[in-house]
């Protein structure tokens, strides 16, 4: 589709040039890298320019994945891991890695790094706490305009006279003005998606967190109990973290005190939602909609229950991924070097993170 194939522009520098093959008819190992620089393993990829930036340094890089043989090999190695959202940094991982210092997650979650077993090794932990606020922010508010303005887009040709017609005098959508938008979680990237509702949109907004976030807020916004976040809200928007105790978070329970017109989004993590009982409130049509944009697990599976429902919008898990944040979130290679070079990074790990 020509509209697919525009938010996909080929990136326009020149790839880096394959090293030169081995002759013929011999065998042929990799090298490894230079010992005498510190080893840093980058597991998920990275943007190409930070990616550059890291190998321009004083470090040896290499790109390898965890299911990689080369990866056990490296390991024992490696002063610093550049990881992503799969690469689980657990005991097990760290007990074969006597020499790393350094973990950075190019992102915001650390659920999948054990950050009480790093410090306690002495090990930093390093991410990027603003690199997706603004691309999750516009992310939710697409879904939102599909879900509440509906969409009849005209595709190979224009609609017959009769058909144009009757979807013009059929299709009615709500405006988000008129709306109230509940946030669970008032973090950055909840912030964000306030503000955008509040000032964007003149919609009210109330919240719950964990913490008085009052200061933090540049939006009128009304701190609330979960029920009453539950009950008021026309838009119940999730943003919290996968800490200890979040799982299902957002149960039968609390989707039954919805509106049966409520809206559902999840933007956060997939293990905080109970897709099986939000796809039985869909189904009794307890709720009117919902956009997810992460699973558990992840992918989702075949027998996924919010498949194939028509007021549901899924996505892969695409909410961070613009050019910019993809970016940003690959620049934590600057705290990585920091670390590496005796110096404070900027963004370590909260001293609260239990994972």
């Amino acid at each position: 589709m020509k509209n697919a194939e525009l938010m996909h522009t080929p990136d326009s520098r020149l790839p880096t040039p394959l090293p030169t093959p081995p002759p013929p008819c011999t065998s042929y190992n990799p090298p490894m890298p230079d010992s005498s620089l510190p080893l840093v393993l980058v597991t998920e990829g990275s943007d190409a320019v930070p990616l550059q930036w890291l190998k321009e340094q004083r470090v040896n890089v290499v790109e390898v994945a965890p299911d990689d043989t080369r990866f056990n090999e490296l390991l024992p190695n490696a002063s610093a891991m550049v990881v992503r959202t799969y690469t689980k940094v657990n005991e097990a991982l760290l007990a074969r890695a006597p020499k790393l210092k350094v973990v950075g997650r190019g992102g915001v979650g650390l659920e999948n790094i054990d950050v009480p077993a790093c410090r306690r090794r002495g090990i930093q932990v390093v991410f990027t706490p603003d690199a997706n606020t603004l691309a999750v922010g516009d992310f939710v508010f697409g879904y939102l305009l599909q879900l509440l303005r509906p969409w009849a887009f005209f595709k190979e040709s224009a609609y017959a006279p009769a058909e144009f017609k009757r979807i013009r005098n059929t299709v009615r959508g709500r405006q988000l003005n008129e709306l109230t938008l509940g946030i669970l979680g008032m973090g950055r990237v909840g912030r964000r998606v306030g503000h955008i509702g509040a000032n964007g949109f003149g919609m009210r907004v109330i919240y719950n967190d964990l913490i008085d976030v009052r200061d933090k807020l540049d939006f009128p916004a009304q701190a609330v109990d979960k029920p009453t976040l539950y009950r008021d809200a026309d838009i119940l928007s999730l943003h919290v973290d996968m800490r200890a105790g979040n799982e299902n978070l957002v149960g039968r329970e609390q989707i039954a005190k919805l509106k049966p017109s409520a809206i559902l989004v999840n933007t956060s993590r997939g293990e905080v939602l109970d897709a099986a009982a939000l796809a039985e409130a869909l189904g009794a049509k307890k709720l009117a909609g919902a956009a997810l944009d992460v699973f558990w697990p992840e992918p989702p599976q075949p027998d996924f229950p919010l498949l194939g429902l028509d007021n549901v919008l899924l996505t892969p898990h695409l909410a961070a991924r613009s050019f910019t944040a993809i970016e940003n979130m690959s620049w934590v290679v600057r705290d990585v070097v920091e670390v590496l070079e005796g110096r404070a990074p900027k963004y370590p790990a909260p001293p609260g993170v239990v994972t």
